[in-house]
């Protein structure tokens, strides 16, 4: 897909604003992409599963916060100090890395050094056993993978103009992210029944199903990233000529490229700020999802992991079958469609939770319904407007702008849990997050404004 002027040539100052469709269609190459690249480049999300899902959602983090590291209390307060330092190296360094990337000309280079470090990482999980002195140990592995899992995603991100075209860009980013979705329903069952339950007959002692489970995981990844690698060609526009500068210098290009983003194209800057509220949530409605299901609606430990398995289900394939609406209505439509039903569905949630597991299974279910389309669609979103070669750098900024407010969704949880003196209340507080960010979105044009290079 090119954004891009004919070579030697720059984006007149009165480029006019261009309505979604028009911009898919108006002097943009639609040449087709071949099948095998977009379902490679989808393959390394279906791998990550295994970092997002076992790693740090339902398996190691889990373990890393069992009384077997410590008491109660103390190491989920250092698992989270531990987590916010890994946060604060994302905010500030992704867009550096982005930039370098685009500029160097060796984006897929970066995405397989990270992965692999991410990879190396997980594996080396195995050594951590329940013991408080392997605690740091644990906790340094998992901040130390957020950080090289997220910059691996920036570049991730920044290639999807490469396996997509104007009129493909929705469905393609939509079948990634369902793939992601779908490949850690696969390994949570496998790591589940075949290691927690004991299926593949692992002794349940000094951790060993938790930590062959990090062996399996990363061998997971480390495989599935490895397609995209070889059939998706390294990047070679516009983006690759500009001039290249020290590591510090980059940071004066970074200013002076949000100042132009700011002259130029406001909408764009208040997207960013939008879209980090909204995403916040969403990451809400799955941190908390468990938590909730236990401790409001009873459900026992292994109906937790069935419901998160069906929950992941559901955003999966929903998030693959709004790819096409996305392409055909705009990113906008599907974005604001999305966060109204997790709104109106976190609020039949709250307001019906006396009805017992049967409200929990359906209007629960209804939340992740909405979840992965808005989450594609915000990448769909920023993907259409980015000039080319710049695709690394703006991806780094909308992860940076998403880990500067990442404490809103946990806050306003906790605020409203502690307010309302029960953890049903906490569903307030992450449909607070959510409305603010449909409310920050709605001034946004529609229209999607072609940045300039």
């Amino acid at each position: 897909m090119s954004h891009s002027a004919p070579d030697g040539e720059q984006p007149s100052v009165n480029t006019p604003i261009l309505s979604t469709a028009a911009l898919q269609t108006e002097g943009l190459d639609d040449t087709p992409v071949p099948r095998r690249q977009v379902f490679s480049w989808a393959l390394w999300d279906w791998g990550s599963a295994a970092f997002n899902a076992v790693v740090t959602t339902f398996v190691f983090a889990v373990y890393l916060t069992s009384s077997s590291f410590g008491p109660e209390g103390t190491v989920e307060a250092q698992l989270g100090w531990a987590l916010a330092a890994a946060g604060l190296l994302i905010a500030l360094l992704a867009p550096i890395t982005g930039q370098r990337s685009d500029t160097s000309g060796r984006r897929k280079l970066w995405l397989a050094v990270n992965t692999y470090l991410v990879v190396a990482l997980t594996a080396a999980m195995f050594f951590v056993r329940p013991d408080p002195s392997f605690l740091w140990l644990g906790l340094f592995l998992l901040a130390a993978g957020n950080v090289f899992f997220e910059f691996a995603g920036v570049n991730y991100n920044a290639m999807l103009s490469q396996v997509s075209t104007p009129r493909s860009i929705g469905r393609v980013s939509g079948f990634g992210w369902g793939m992601g979705y779908i490949g850690g329903i696969v390994l949570l069952l496998i790591v589940y029944f075949g290691f927690i339950q004991g299926l593949f007959g692992v002794p349940d002692e000094d951790g060993l199903p938790v930590r062959i489970a990090m062996i399996v995981s990363a061998a997971w990844f480390g495989l599935f990233a490895i397609p995209v690698l070889f059939a998706v060609p390294e990047y070679r526009g516009a983006g690759a000529r500009r001039e290249k500068v020290g590591f510090f210098a980059s940071y004066a290009r970074l200013g002076r490229d949000v100042a132009r983003l700011w002259r130029e194209s406001r909408p764009t800057v208040w997207f960013l700020l939008a879209s980090a509220v909204f995403r916040d949530g969403l990451a809400g409605v799955f941190t908390f999802g468990g938590v909730l299901a236990a401790s409001v609606f009873g459900f026992s430990p292994g109906e937790v992991i069935i419901f998160a398995i069906a929950a992941n289900v559901v955003a999966g394939i929903s998030t693959i079958a709004v790819g096409a609406l996305d392409d055909r209505l705009g990113a906008k439509p599907v974005i604001v469609a999305a966060l109204t039903g997790l709104v109106i569905s976190g609020l039949l949630v709250f307001f019906l939770r006396d009805g017992g597991q049967i409200v929990f299974w359906t209007a629960g279910l209804a939340l992740t319904l909405f979840v992965g389309p808005a989450q594609s669609a915000s990448r769909t979103f920023l993907a259409r407007i980015i000039p080319p070669g710049r695709e690394g750098e703006v991806f780094g900024l909308y992860a940076t702008t998403g880990r500067a407010v990442s404490f809103l969704a946990p806050t306003m949880f906790a605020l409203f849990v502690t307010i309302g003196g029960a953890a049903a209340f906490g569903i307030l507080g992450i449909v607070l997050v959510l409305l603010l960010g449909l409310v920050m979105l709605l001034p946004v044009r529609a229209a999607q404004e072609r940045l300039k290079d």
